[in-house]
């Protein structure tokens, strides 16, 4: 019971380990010491080498002195052969070889068994003449030694080696240098580690705000942004992210209305059929009256399917499951193909419909949905051209580089706020575009769902197309629709 915040503990190491700070942290301090160690071997290097030409540089200058006396002494015949104290320091070793590899004689610190071991190694070394060769030699007891040698000869022509040294370091300067050099370079890691931790902190602390903002965001509430000021790269993400939960917020929103559209679409003629059905089964009725229900619950029926229809429609678009297929064809040919199909919806409703000039206009084009964009503009031109002389005129046309065609009535026309959002769906401009239920089984009231310009325009996109639409109250309405042939 005592170690329940051991789990605990190792999750949240757990997390620190998997998170980019510390991954961040870790690279930025691994590069940072292998820079430290890199430049702290060149340091080492070049302060090692200085040390030990300048030692080296020393006792060429005062093994002078130490030449003079052994060649003075050899002159003399002496058999003592001792350096004054004068020339030789405390830590210096002079040792003196005869001809035959024999230690002629020793001075210094150096046990007479380790003076062989010196002689032996200097013995090794083959001196020349411009410049006294040197050697290193560690002791047993771990100190560093430089020696150099020099040939000497006495009046008989005998040749001695004289090997002069001293300790490399006698102050232990490279010792504490690279002392020096270690603690140093973990302290720096060390800062550097408790500072890259904190930059990165504050580094990601954007990317904290933006998790907690993504955790606090349900399908309800997308109201919620970041809001940063930051003009870095985070907080283009934050931006980025505001952006995105905005149109997330719109496409929401507009699901809903859709769906809220939908439903009271729907609701409407269903009271309808409810009502006649219940109408026709509470008594009897003449026949004239049933067959009044009955074109009642079939025009609402055809309305349903309608609807359903362009519901059906719009959702394969919207989840991209329609395929178009673009091939060459004329854009006059499917005028008169719609032309030919409506007319009797045209005559039904008391319009003219006529065809304006129809040259050759060749497009890339999936003629079924063109024919299709096509319908919904002229049969929405039908329905709400009022009036006496309603007519209703369709012409095709190609110029600067494009193909239009274009849907012209004389209808009450529409204002001009409401043309910005002719193809929202579901939407209507007023009364006398909306449908009266029940009153279209004769086809002489204006009804429809609010979704066929939504269709059009996404037919003319996947076409590369754009529609424009111009109106005035009393001058009737132009939609036209222009494909880009290039």
């Amino acid at each position: 019971m005592r170690f329940k915040w051991v789990p605990a503990f190792f999750e949240k190491l757990g997390r620190l380990v998997r998170s980019i700070r510390f991954k961040i942290v870790l690279w930025f301090t691994v590069i940072l010491a292998i820079i430290l160690c890199a430049f702290s071997g060149f340091l080492y290097y070049s302060q090692s080498s200085n040390l030990q030409a300048e030692a080296i540089r020393e006792l060429n200058r005062r093994i002078t002195g130490v030449v003079d006396n052994v060649q003075t002494i050899l002159a003399t015949g002496g058999e003592q052969i001792s350096i004054p104290k004068g020339i030789l320091l405390d830590t210096d070793v002079f040792t003196l070889v005869g001809p035959t590899g024999q230690v002629v004689t020793s001075q210094g610190p150096i046990a007479p068994s380790q003076v062989i071991q010196i002689a032996s190694a200097g013995l090794q070394t083959t001196p020349r003449t411009n410049e006294s060769p040197a050697f290193y030699w560690t002791s047993p007891t771990g100190q560093n030694y430089v020696f150099i040698i020099t040939p000497v000869q006495n009046q008989s022509g005998i040749n001695y080696l004289l090997i002069f040294g001293g300790i490399l370091d006698p102050n232990a300067l490279i010792r504490r240098f690279l002392l020096t050099l270690v603690l140093g370079s973990l302290l720096t890691i060390a800062v550097a580690l408790a500072g890259g931790f904190w930059l990165a902190d504050r580094a990601m602390r954007p990317v904290k705000t933006i998790t907690q903002a993504a955790r606090t965001i349900g399908e309800t509430d997308l109201s919620r942004r970041i809001n940063s000021k930051s003009k870095d790269e985070l907080g283009e993400l934050a931006n980025t992210f505001d952006a995105m939960l905005a149109r997330l917020q719109a496409a929401f929103e507009r699901q809903r209305q859709f769906v809220a559209d939908a439903s009271h679409e729907l609701r409407t003629p269903l009271t309808i059929v409810n009502l006649e059905t219940s109408r026709a089964i509470a008594s009897r009725r003449s026949p004239q009256e049933y067959k009044h229900a009955l074109s009642i619950i079939h025009s609402e029926n055809d309305f349903m399917t309608s609807l359903v229809n362009d519901l059906l429609t719009l959702a394969r678009m919207d989840a991209g499951q329609t395929t178009i297929e673009k091939k060459d064809l004329d854009l006059s040919d499917v005028v008169v193909d719609t032309l030919e199909r409506l007319t009797p919806l045209a005559t039904r409703n008391e319009v003219t419909l006529e065809a304006g000039n129809l040259p050759e206009t060749h497009i890339l084009g999936d003629r079924q949905y063109l024919l299709q964009m096509l319908s919904n503009l002229v049969e929405n031109a039908i329905k709400y051209t009022t009036g006496e002389n309603k007519q209703v005129c369709v012409e095709t046309g190609a110029s600067d580089g494009s193909a239009w065609v274009r849907v012209s009535d004389n209808g009450p026309g529409i204002a001009a706020e409401h043309i910005p959002h002719l193809f929202d769906r579901f939407y209507r401009v007023d009364k006398a575009r909306t449908r009266e239920p029940g009153t279209d089984g004769d086809g002489n009231s204006p009804s429809g769902s609010g979704l066929g310009l939504s269709i059009v325009q996404w037919i003319a996109q996947v076409h590369e197309g754009k529609v424009m639409v111009e109106s005035k109250p009393g001058n009737g309405t132009t939609f036209e629709v222009r494909f880009n042939r290039g």
